[in-house]
């Protein structure tokens, strides 16, 4: 699609390889996500969604290719980056499924960020919160930033580059660093940097995250559960100054979750995933109000109200099944209330859709 960030295209990553890329002691490697696609505009907050071990962090981490080496491999499919206002399918997009591994460095941290689910493993805790944000400017990725992969001449790169680094000539990178924290809600910055991890809080630690991410200007930010590890007054927080800044700088959000309240609060789009399908896809209203795939049903209708009497909550029977026990038809039919005979075959489930909202489904019309 046109003007996209990022356009993942048929995906499926599996398990179970070894150095040679050949399949590990004769076994058959085992497929965990299966044809994945979707398309994150710029300035989008696009969330991913779905139940633990649905595939959406292996989806995540196959964009920057940080998948465990050797067993995980990329088997089918195109991670299109940066297409701007080309067709997808043209050679101007970068591949980062066939993008070298030289090439890709440079696109890691820079263009492309992640925010991780614990912070504190994110962040070095011997070191203080100054020299790590520091070490953004240190390796380059600011300047690297401001440059366009896709730059008509040479000239123009060269001109972006010095407008950067005429930037950071008026301003020391402190003062950037200093600018950034405050934006993402710290009144006392001087303390924040000479603090070291174990001297603040996991709301605190993971605005610092967040302002680490946002210092090179990325095009996409992929933030993998960040709030998992906080309580809910902070979940909000944490997530609205990602937001805000994320809007002020025309960063793209993927925003990789299962609490679908969040979902509801800040996502501009979303995709529903199950046992590594993508099962729905649509504008967030659309999905909530109008949920068209069972699985996404069943999901909200497990949200509690704050009216409703808990004794009734709704919920899912059974649970995601292992990736060896994914079955070819519509895998999600054994917990499916509407389940007819169709749905067990090995025919894949049909695309039903409704404008920019769609999902896979055999008995949506029923």
């Amino acid at each position: 699609m046109s003007n996209a960030v990022l356009s993942v295209k048929d995906v499926s990553v599996a398990f179970g390889f070894d150095k040679n890329g050949n399949s590990r002691d004769g076994k058959q490697p085992l497929q965990v996500t299966d044809r994945v696609s979707f398309d994150i505009f710029p300035g989008e907050f696009f969330a991913l969604v779905g139940e633990s071990g649905c595939g959406k962090s292996v989806t995540a981490m196959s964009i920057l290719r940080l998948l465990p080496w050797p067993s995980a491999k990329i088997v089918n499919g195109e991670i299109l980056f940066d297409v701007g206002a080309n067709d997808a399918q043209t050679q101007d997009a970068r591949d980062l499924v066939k993008l070298p591994l030289k090439d890709l460095q440079s696109v890691r941290g820079s263009e492309i960020a992640c925010i991780f689910q614990e912070p504190m493993q994110a962040l070095n805790p011997v070191v203080t919160i100054k020299k790590q944000l520091l070490e953004v400017f240190k390796f380059g990725t600011v300047s690297k930033s401001a440059q366009s992969q896709n730059a008509p001449s040479k000239q123009d790169s060269a001109q972006s580059q010095k407008e950067c680094h005429s930037r950071l000539d008026r301003e020391s990178p402190l003062d950037l660093i200093r600018e950034q924290l405050r934006l993402a809600g710290f009144t006392d910055p001087d303390r924040v940097l000479n603090s070291y991890p174990h001297e603040l809080s996991g709301g605190m630690l993971q605005r610092v995250c967040i302002v680490m991410a946002l210092l090179p200007k990325p095009k996409l930010i992929i933030a993998d559960e960040p709030t998992t590890a906080l309580d809910v007054t902070v979940q909000a927080q944490v997530l609205a100054v990602l937001k805000e800044m994320a809007e002020k700088t025309g960063t793209a959000v993927l925003l990789i979750t299962h609490n679908m309240g969040i979902v509801s609060q800040y996502a501009h789009r979303v995709a529903v995933m199950y046992a590594g399908r993508i099962v729905e896809e649509g504008p967030v209203r659309e999905v909530i109000n109008h949920p068209m795939h069972p699985y996404t049903q069943g999901l909200l209708a497990a949200i509690p109200e704050s009216h409703s009497d808990l004794r009734t909550l709704a919920s899912i029977p059974g649970s995601v099944p292992h990736p060896k026990d994914f079955a070819k038809g519509c895998r999600f039919a054994d917990r499916c209330s509407h389940c007819a005979d169709e749905c067990k075959t090995e025919t894949l489930p049909p695309k039903v859709a409704e404008a920019n909202h769609f999902a896979y489904c055999f008995n949506y019309e029923k």
